[in-house]
């Protein structure tokens, strides 16, 4: 999953070489922290959240198939 926000996010922005992707593994969800160049946040998030609503919708999606649940926090 790691993988596939990281893929997603240096697609986006302007500075892949900036993108980190980090997993933290709670009792029932893992949190994947995306970190990019602060010139590439709005980028990341989209108008009105929509690309980051698209990403969570996707980590969802293939999270159902790996029985396991995900968040993304899009950090500054």
């Amino acid at each position: 999953m790691r993988e596939l926000v990281e893929a997603i996010a240096k697609a986006l922005v302007d500075n892949p070489d900036q993108v980190q992707v980090r997993a933290v593994d709670g009792e029932q969800v893992t949190v994947l922290e995306l970190r990019v160049h602060p010139t590439d946040l709005g980028k990341v998030i989209g108008r009105q959240g929509r690309t980051a609503k698209a990403m969570r919708t996707l980590l969802g999606a293939a999270g159902m198939k790996l029985h396991k649940r995900y968040t993304l926090e899009i950090l500054e």
